[in-house]
């Protein structure tokens, strides 16, 4: 199950009975005996009359008027008290909250619906959206949730985050400070359903269903095998699984099908365009390697700063999956690195962010991000961001398999490979459990790459160890010529930092040295790009077959460390299936509703001058 809540990830969930309808005022304190906290739960009335079920857990030693840290989610607001204080809030506890969920229109226990993931600021008199639901139900907390001083957080990871992060589009005054972890802004360009207009297959099929099929997290059950790699291959394009599937039932899904291109439908929905000059303090968090939402956070930090003149947008970021912030995060995957991150974020930055602008406490934070840094492994300071000091240099893919700093030899040529629809390139290793359901799939942006290494439909291009460290802050690009024998084609580009052969011992027990770290291949930058959109996002149109033509691929902001001895990979291929949809390699209307004939093989070239611009720090 995707990442629910913060109640939910504290709280078991139990059933409860419906509210009444007319509910408005907290209802009688939950005396859950043992729990730290008193419960009540109240139907918070919207400016259209529309109630929403909103969970509140005030600490039962409260002795004064107490900040509110506000949530709100898809997800289902527990409706039990913890029977302790969750070790995620211990930090904050501390300092003494009232703690607030709720379930967003259409969702749980909530009124209206359906729900429709919608982003879209909405103007008009009556108009109503998630900011306005975040404004009225603030303002009502605050009004009715006793003693209170007056001041409002709000803070969330994933969809949560979202809702944290939109309430900025119309502030309420009382509304003081705000986190949004893992939070996005543009659904087509990146994050949860595209990577740069190319569909996010599985997760739109896995996690849109979770949402939209019925009221609660229950989906319409998908899979009559285990490897999902092959039932999405027999399964066609996305068009076919919504006839043979969906039939409607999950509306987004038939809009990704219905508005391919990036049209008005995707734009307005683009929240943070609203943002004016940043009056809230704003925590930003992201993971480097977070398998659902590793961009949005960093636009609204982006977008924030453009109009902050009193510097109150902060970023943090860390070697962390999807909300691993939020637990110890002392390993990346199957690499332990022996520091509690996530534990010193929630207690060193999260804690007194908060206990300054909600309580008074403390001093004002004053960086503009802080990065636990991989591959060292340690917390470093910006002041700013991007660095001043981070000097572009292009590291140069080779026809002979290498990478340098070295500019391309007189003659070099191309390396090319056979792309086939029918045989893709799998984003994890087979067999391939579904979305949610095993821990592999967490953490499948630091799988190690060598499972694909070899394959004839995968170049890959790997340097000399490096005789010192290499440090790589700021946003990476990649920088492709490259051709293809089709009329679309996609190209996917991997920066990875390869371990030495003798990182480890040598095991001695069966099968320990293929989950071991030795010649491990860890991907520090992935990313997707769409040959029909190299032009426009607006308007597709055709390759011109074996033209070679520049290939701009971001690859996102990162802080790592590559080390001495290590060496660098870059590796390139044309599927990454099931997590982006195939394309078809013969240019179509739209590509979401290709047939069985338009899936076609295609020669894939990389030419001289193809390379990846790093922002190096200190050599």
């Amino acid at each position: 199950m995707r990442l629910v809540s913060l109640f939910a990830l504290a709280v078991a969930a139990a059933p409860v009975a419906a509210l009444p309808a007319r509910q408005a005022a907290p209802a009688a304190p939950a005396q859950a005996e043992g729990s730290p906290f008193v419960m009540e739960e109240a139907m918070i009335p919207m400016r259209d009359g529309v109630k929403l079920h909103t969970v509140i857990l005030r600490p039962r030693d409260q002795k004064g008027p107490l900040p509110i840290l506000f949530g709100r989610t898809p997800y289902g607001a527990s409706a039990r008290a913890p029977q302790n204080v969750p070790a995620n809030w211990a930090a904050l506890a501390r300092d003494g909250y009232i703690f607030v969920s709720q379930d967003m229109r259409g969702r749980f226990q909530s009124e209206g619906g359906p729900f429709t993931l919608s982003t879209e600021i909405k103007t008009g008199k009556n108009a109503v959206d998630e900011s306005t639901d975040a404004y009225d139900s603030v303002d009502w907390l605050v009004k009715n949730v006793k003693p209170n001083n007056g001041k409002v957080g709000m803070w969330g990871v994933s969809y949560p985050g979202f809702t944290a992060a939109v309430a900025l589009a119309r502030p309420h005054p009382a509304l003081k400070a705000v986190s949004p972890q893992a939070a996005w802004t543009d659904y087509w360009k990146n994050d949860d359903l595209h990577r740069w207009g190319a569909m996010r297959l599985t997760y739109a099929s896995d996690w849109v269903n979770s949402l939209q099929a019925d009221k609660t997290n229950a989906g319409i059950d998908l899979y009559d095998r285990y490897d999902t790699y092959e039932w999405f291959l027999k399964a066609g394009s996305p068009a076919d699984i919504e006839e043979k599937y969906f039939k409607g039932r999950v509306p987004r899904y038939r809009e990704m099908i219905e508005h391919p291109d990036y049209d008005e439908f995707w734009k307005k929905q683009v929240w943070s365009d609203t943002l004016k000059r940043t009056t809230v303090p704003t925590l930003n968090v992201a993971g480097y390697w977070d398998q659902e939402d590793p961009w949005g956070s960093w636009q609204i930090f982006y977008k924030q700063r453009e109009n902050d003149p009193d510097k109150l947008s902060l970023m943090v970021a860390g070697p962390w999956n999807h909300g691993s912030w939020r637990s110890p995060g002392n390993a990346l995957g199957r690499i332990p690195f022996g520091v509690d991150s996530g534990t010193q974020f929630m207690e060193q930055v999260e804690a007194p962010f908060f206990a300054y602008w909600l309580h008074g406490k403390g001093t004002k934070p004053d960086f503009a991000l802080k990065s636990f840094q991989s591959g060292s492994w340690q917390w470093k300071t910006y002041a700013q961001w991007p660095l001043a000091n981070a000097a572009r240099r292009s590291l140069f893919l080779h026809a002979d398999g290498s990478v340098s700093f070295q500019a391309r030899a007189a003659g070099e040529g191309c390396r090319e490979y056979i792309s086939d629809p029918a045989n893709p390139v799998p984003f994890r290793p087979r067999p391939m459990s579904a979305t949610y359901a095993t821990p592999d799939w967490r953490w499948w942006e630091t799988e190690d790459q060598r499972f694909v290494e070899y394959r004839p439909d995968v170049l890959s291009y790997v340097s000399a160890p490096l005789d010192g460290d290499l440090t790589v802050t700021g946003a990476i690009t990649a920088s492709l010529m490259a051709a293809t024998s089709g009329t679309d084609s996609d190209f996917v580009v991997k920066l990875i930092d390869v371990f030495p052969e003798d990182y480890e011992k040598p095991p001695t027990t069966l099968g320990a040295y293929a989950k071991g770290l030795s010649g491990y291949q860890l991907p520090i930058a992935m990313e997707v790009r769409r040959g029909r959109y190299l032009q426009s996002f607006e308007k597709a149109t055709p390759l011109v077959p074996n033209q070679v033509t520049d290939w701009s691929i971001p690859l996102r902001d990162h802080d790592h460390v590559f080390k001495k001895g290590h060496r660098i990979m870059v590796q390139v291929q044309s599927s990454w299936f099931p997590m982006i949809d195939r394309n078809p390699q013969t240019f179509v209307p739209n590509i979401y509703k290709a047939r069985p004939g338009d899936y076609q093989k295609a020669t894939q070239k990389v030419c001289a001058g193809s390379a990846i611009m790093l922002p190096v720090v200190g050599s």
